[in-house]
């Protein structure tokens, strides 16, 4: 019996090692096209500090790969690989890139390339983004130019063209001009990151068009006008980071529609309250930071029927009135930023004690509030310096 499992055994690993063979066989046999293979060789050349990395990698779907670069068999042809991603960045070379790096429309000789990402290369020599060359990029799904300081210039509107295009993210660049708003045709695009750049004149209302986005970053810009009403018909968001602008206006009503929204970023800009109450129907939502806005107006109450915030920064905002006694209620709650309003009242003694053991972070610091500042001990020692009560006159602590 044990002769026959050993033989068994035996007999797998055989049939193993010889599919194993087979398997390299086949990928000898297989090639990429020509073309293709001389357009990714182009765009190496335009982008990193090694004239011999064609030399080193004349098969680089194959026996001689490369880390940033990623291939698949073709669909028509399975003898054919097809370059499909380009990934350049610090993780995958040193120095990321040459002094004169530049985007090659030896591109267009990539027609099956699905994602370029370009991280921390364009730091010396300005680069510009092409008017036409994106919008010939067909099967391109995951768009990544980021952290490049020398990236200047307008985002193209041919970017509108690339129909399946699911990610797009230029952060941390120096791109200027308005936002395209043929941007608002991507309608099967999923995230939107257009953060740290700048940015100007308005959002426009065509973003609406994004019916399947779920993220939209443009923060750290210096975008002006209203957020546009047309962003509560994007059922799918999760988050909006629309901080650090020049925004005005209020807060659209329709946002509330956004039933799956968790990060509601306002923060930094202009905008006016009050804050609406239809806000209420966004049971998701974690994070509101709306600080630095003249909001002028009182705490609203709907706010305690969000059973799932766990961060809430309305500082500088010109809030009046009393604290309100349902922040003991939100039970996830951990950072609570009140401080520089103009608050009156005491202090409810509730925001000390159970169920709000997770808070972990409160500042009520440069108000108008007054009395006794009732909290556990346990409370006062646990928070530390992350309890900060300073600037109240009258409050007794």
């Amino acid at each position: 019996m044990a002769s026959a499992t050993f033989f068994f055994v035996g007999f797998l690993v055989l049939a193993g090692e010889a599919i194993a063979l087979q398997r390299k066989d086949d990928l000898s046999e297989m090639e990429m096209d020509e073309d293709e293979l001389l357009g990714l060789f182009e765009v190496m050349s335009s982008l990193i500090e090694d004239p011999g990395w064609g030399r080193a990698h004349p098969e680089p779907c194959t026996e001689t790969p490369w880390p940033g670069v990623e291939c698949e068999i073709g669909e028509d042809d399975p003898s054919i690989f097809h370059v499909t991603k380009v990934h350049i960045g610090p993780d995958i070379i040193t120095p990321t890139c040459k002094i004169s790096a530049n985007i090659s429309d030896a591109l267009l000789k990539l027609p099956y390339l699905k994602t370029l990402s370009i991280f921390n290369c364009f730091v010396s020599s300005p680069v510009t983004l092409s008017p036409t060359l994106f919008g010939a990029l067909s099967s391109l799904e995951h768009l990544a130019l980021y952290s490049n300081p020398t990236l200047s210039g307008e985002i193209p509107s041919s970017l509108a063209e690339i129909a399946d295009l699911r990610v797009l993210s230029l952060s941390q660049n120096n791109l200027q001009g308005n936002i395209p708003k043929e941007l608002g045709r991507l309608v099967n695009l999923e995230q939107l990151d257009l953060s740290y750049n700048n940015l100007s004149g308005e959002i426009p209302d065509e973003i609406g068009g994004m019916i399947s986005l779920t993220v939209l970053d443009l923060s750290w810009n210096g975008l002006q006008g209203q957020v546009p009403p047309s962003l509560g018909t994007l059922q799918l968001l999760q988050k909006i980071d629309l901080g650090s602008n020049k925004l005005v206006g209020s807060i659209p009503p329709a946002i509330g529609k956004l039933s799956r929204l968790v990060l509601l970023d306002l923060s930094q800009n202009c905008i006016n309250g009050p804050i609406p109450e239809t806000l209420s129907g966004l049971q998701q939502l974690q994070y509101l930071i709306v600080y630095h806005n003249p909001i002028n107006s009182r705490i609203p109450l709907f706010l305690g029927t969000l059973q799932n915030l766990t961060s809430i920064s309305v500082s500088e905002c010109g809030l009046t009135g009393p604290i309100p006694n349902f922040f003991s209620s939100l039970n996830t709650l951990t950072a609570l930023s009140l401080d520089n309003n103009n608050l009156s009242g005491t202090v409810p003694p509730s925001l000390g004690s159970l169920p709000n053991s997770m808070l972990d972070q409160l500042n009520l610091s440069h108000n108008q509030l007054s009395g006794e500042l009732q909290f556990p001990e346990e409370f006062i020692e646990r928070l530390g310096e992350r309890l900060d009560v300073r600037g109240n006159d009258k409050l007794c602590t």
